[in-house]
């Protein structure tokens, strides 16, 4: 009598998560684990106008998010059956938001990836983890405390304003107008020649983005956006 109860029990559930399964179309996630990073991502997906399946072990997150997502999820990621069960394998993208947990956080990957899930992104809390992250499967792996610690210390100790790093090396960065080149145009102050960094545009506070040109005049109180490689970027943005 358990066996057929605890069988009842398991159609029922998997009922219930059939219902909740959003389409499976190309603007289409699945984020599991939605504590602080999974959520923000969550939330940022579906308020960019992506439809997202919301998977979580703890039943009290599950309910928090009851009301923020349309398709949110109570089950063991690890649990290939239940993976296929809600149809994870026919998505595209999955991101995987568990980071403490380093034993789910793996075996949640392999999954995924065991279930054909192409494109597989991954939070890790070390190099080592990031590695094993890989290695099973995520196509990229994120680390999230680090790369915002390091932009962070960008933003602290220069004039940049915003800070975006690339892995080969190259950096796009938000900075305040150097006074030497405030109403002079671009050409004649030679920053790129001088700071090896090119302007990409410029922004007035209240005024729409200008694509950097030649003769563009830079204007008081402007910023610039300039790109180049990471120590030309961090230099210009500290000395000038």
């Amino acid at each position: 009598m358990a066996d057929k109860n605890a069988d009842k029990n398991a159609d029922r559930n998997a009922a219930k998560n059939a219902e909740k399964k959003p389409g499976t179309g190309p603007d289409n996630v699945v984020v599991i684990g939605l504590g602080r990073f999974g959520g923000a991502v969550a939330d940022s997906l579906v308020n960019l106008g992506h439809e997202v399946l919301g998977i979580d072990s703890n039943a009290h997150i599950v309910q928090d998010w009851s009301d923020r997502l349309t398709h949110v999820v109570e089950a063991d990621a690890t649990d290939t059956e239940a993976m296929r069960q809600l149809g994870v394998q026919d998505f595209s993208r999955a991101v995987v938001g568990i980071g403490t947990h380093l034993e789910a956080s793996v075996l949640t990957v392999l999954t995924l990836a065991e279930i054909g899930v192409p494109e597989i992104w991954a939070k890790a809390i070390s190099v080592k983890h990031g590695k094993i992250l890989s290695s099973v499967g995520a196509r990229h792996v994120i680390f999230p405390e680090s790369e915002m610690g390091e932009r962070v210390a960008h933003l602290i100790t220069g004039r940049m304003l915003d800070y975006i790093e690339f892995d080969d090396g190259f950096a796009i960065a938000k900075v305040r107008s150097p006074q030497e080149a405030i109403g002079r145009t671009l050409a004649d102050t030679s920053l790129r020649t001088k700071w090896g960094v090119t302007v990409v545009g410029i922004k007035l506070p209240g005024e729409d983005f200008t694509y950097a040109r030649p003769e563009t005049v830079v204007p008081p109180g402007c910023i610039l956006i300039v790109a180049g490689d990471t120590s030309k970027v961090e230099r210009f943005a500290a000395e000038t």
